[in-house]
């Protein structure tokens, strides 16, 4: 598998900055005006990314409400039908040649995540850099192949698979030759309980499948994202609203602009504080150092004196000998007169 992927103008590798991504979903409430002024505070608010979904309510299920198609899941859309809760969240097909050229203006990544084969057509003829496949699309193995197969970054979300799930939709993009996967942990819960992130498999996403790996995250707030990023997460997807005064199916596991900012802000704060392995000091810390113990004469004494646990000591600060020598130095003599609050050194001592 790839360990570097590039997406657009960002390269994704172990060592890059982590790919942020905004999720506009159904939060524009069919109007394309709120979408539009969705993605300038994303930009605003720091993201790398805006993706969207692209089907309609019927490439994605049918018109039907017997018990099989009513939502009863304990979910925040309970009482809908599958077809009412798309029919509400789509994005309008039309939509997408606005959103993306107004994306890419600000320097934005334009994706999205599609449902059908008519949808991955329709984002071919976009020229989208890459595609997200949603969590519970990750058993569609057909759709898989047939979105791998267009050569593309594949970012596929894990939500509601097992191990198996994962490795079968993994080698659905290998066996048409793409080895550009990005695996994202997720928790498909509307919102998501904190207890049930479980942020340690992503580490072990990335070392199972010899991938990238990430977070599509749906919890309340920005600590998970966060962490995640401390766990080695190189993407983390989250969604987006202008306002919690908009009225959508997702807004309670959206983060605000202002909620969004400090996330990127976080994360980029963890990611410079994660830094390299490394043991050597930098010069601040050198300059610390003057802060450490080490052996000072604390009292003052004669030529020819014997050095004490009582006139010699470990204190700070560090301008003196190291305080491991003070076994050899007790019980030796002093070469000359020393006065108090001087540091020790070997041509003070015989």
């Amino acid at each position: 598998m790839k360990k570097n992927i590039k997406i657009g103008n960002f390269e994704i590798s172990q060592n890059s900055p982590t790919f942020i991504v905004a999720e506009l979903s159904a939060n524009h409430k069919q109007d394309i005006q709120l979408a539009k002024d969705t993605i300038y505070a994303m930009k605003e608010a720091g993201a790398d990314a805006v993706k969207l979904q692209t089907y309609t309510p019927d490439t994605i299920t049918i018109n039907c409400d017997n018990d099989y198609f009513k939502i009863k899941q304990g979910t925040l859309w309970d009482g809908k039908t599958f077809y009412q809760l798309y029919q509400e969240a789509f994005t309008p097909w039309e939509w997408h040649y606005q959103l993306k050229e107004l994306a890419e203006k600000l320097g934005l990544i334009f994706f999205s995540t599609p449902f059908d084969k008519t949808a991955v057509d329709f984002l071919e003829e976009l020229d989208v850099p890459t595609y997200k496949i949603a969590s519970f699309e990750i058993t569609d193995i057909p759709l898989i192949e047939y979105t791998a197969s267009k050569g593309k970054p594949m970012i596929i979300s894990t939500g509601i698979a097992t191990l198996c799930d994962i490795q079968e939709a993994v080698e659905a993009c290998k066996r048409v030759g793409n080895e550009q996967v990005i695996l994202l942990k997720c928790t498909s819960a509307y919102p998501a309980p904190l207890e049930e992130a479980n942020l340690r498999t992503i580490p072990n996403l990335a070392e199972t499948f010899d991938c990238i790996a990430g977070l599509s995250d749906h919890t309340l707030g920005i600590s998970v994202p966060i962490a995640a990023v401390a766990l080695g997460a190189k993407v983390i997807e989250k969604h987006f609203i202008l306002s919690k005064d908009i009225d959508s199916p997702d807004k309670e596991f959206s983060l605000t602009p202002e909620e969004f900012k400090q996330m990127v802000k976080s994360v980029r704060e963890v990611e410079k504080a994660l830094g390299k392995v490394s043991y050597e000091l930098t010069e601040k810390t050198k300059k610390s150092r003057e802060f450490a113990r080490s052996l000072f004469v604390v009292e003052d004494i004669k030529a020819g004196e014997t050095f004490t646990e009582e006139n010699v000591k470990s204190i700070r600060p560090g301008y003196g000998l190291h305080p491991k020598y003070l076994p050899q130095i007790l019980g030796k003599k002093a070469r000359k007169d020393i006065k108090k609050g001087t540091p020790l050194s070997w041509s003070l001592i015989y």
